[in-house]
């Protein structure tokens, strides 16, 4: 495992971090993981309040010595916040999940518009101070979705020491893209990458020329390895979360990273990863990461499912398969998008800041379009 200094905190850090989000569905197993990425050399675990049960298995995970070997970053549920009071609250039921005295690294979690008002109307930014000062926390940091000018604002508010952004080889000039991670670091903040595959998403939906691009060039690696070589090639990147959801897929990132190093990729790397960005880019797709914060729908629309199978359906033209399951399962199920009443409330926490009950429309007048002689 390869580490890097966490920009100006002091802190040694593993470049590859667990992100604790999709945990294996079994407690034990999630437990396994979790140790085995820390007995591998990986200092650096990433939670949430949100992340269903998350906190609590990491907590578990870190008992019997574990905890003085890792690195704890959770995120501070900012729409929960009704008071400055509430602030503390919750870190206090945090810390209790994870069965620890100390946060090493604390987030003010996704400073979207709304979020960043009600961190500033509520004094948020002075509670970060005072945890700091009752050492509760280490270390002062957010999360972001949202616009660049929006980020280089909360940037600049504020004495961060770590930021937590969307980035991937298809986000290069999404959200804070590039220019937002050099203006951070450009600052003394170290970033923290997440959704380096957006969130398996990539690796779902391959496009045929995405594969055959792979595949024809000299250098052989997997479309894995090559997301995370982009990231791990730029100076500015100090920790890339990855969230494995099974042993095998940690320890191919494990493996992948025993070459992390900065400046690796050639130009013929880069114009390979344009190439691919292209390909991936000529598919009409919907930019859903599955992250479910969306959910639960009041009308129990199955919003991250449903895009899911659209995104299938238009990079993999499995149409048979991906409609069938939406007219088949989902719709006889009552889970479908002929639910949505556009109440709105999907849109007000979705990080990709997609137009959700149009988006569910317009799928949903696809996959249930019928042809003359019967359906597409």
């Amino acid at each position: 495992m390869q580490y890097t200094l966490l920009g100006k905190t002091g802190l040694q850090v593993s470049r590859l971090g667990l992100g604790c989000m999709r945990f294996p569905k079994s407690e034990k197993e999630a437990i396994e993981m979790v140790r085995y990425a820390v007995d591998h050399g990986v200092n650096y675990l990433d939670t949430a309040y949100i992340y269903p049960n998350s906190e609590m298995i990491t907590g578990k995970a870190l008992q019997g010595g574990y905890r003085n070997k890792a690195l704890i970053a959770t995120k501070s549920p900012i729409w929960k916040i009704g008071k400055h009071g509430d602030f503390e609250k919750y870190l206090d039921e945090e810390l209790k999940r994870l069965g620890t005295d100390h946060i090493d690294m604390y987030l003010l979690h996704n400073m979207n518009h709304d979020n960043w008002e009600k961190v500033n109307h509520f004094d948020g930014l002075t509670f970060l101070d005072k945890m700091v000062q009752k050492g509760k926390i280490l270390h002062k940091s957010f999360s972001f979705h949202g616009t660049l000018p929006a980020f280089k604002q909360v940037v600049d508010a504020f004495d961060w020491e770590m930021a937590q952004i969307q980035l991937n080889i298809l986000d290069e000039n999404q959200q804070a893209g590039i220019e937002g991670l050099r203006y951070a670091a450009g600052k003394g903040l170290a970033v923290v990458i997440m959704e380096p595959l957006r969130g398996g998403y990539m690796l779902a939906n391959v496009p045929e020329a995405v594969a055959d691009l792979v595949h024809q060039y000299p250098e052989k690696r997997s479309l894995v390895a090559w997301c995370f070589r982009w990231l791990y090639n730029m100076p500015e990147v100090s920790v890339i979360l990855s969230g494995a959801s099974t042993l095998e897929q940690l320890k191919d990132n494990l493996r992948i990273f025993d070459e992390s190093a900065v400046n690796v990729m050639s130009e013929a790397d880069q114009n390979l990863i344009k190439k691919i960005r292209e390909a991936f880019e000529s598919n009409n797709s919907i930019g859903c990461t599955s992250c479910s914060y969306c959910m639960p729908c009041p009308q129990g629309v199955s919003i991250p499912e449903i895009f899911r199978l659209y995104n299938s359906h238009q990079l993999m033209k499995t149409h048979w398969v991906d409609k069938g399951m939406y007219r088949e399962s989902l719709l006889p199920s009552g889970s479908g998008a002929d639910q949505c009443i556009s109440c709105g409330i999907c849109e007000e926490h979705c990080p990709q800041a997609l137009s959700i009950p149009v988006l569910l429309k317009k799928v949903h007048e696809e996959f249930t379009a019928k042809t003359i002689g019967g359906w597409s």
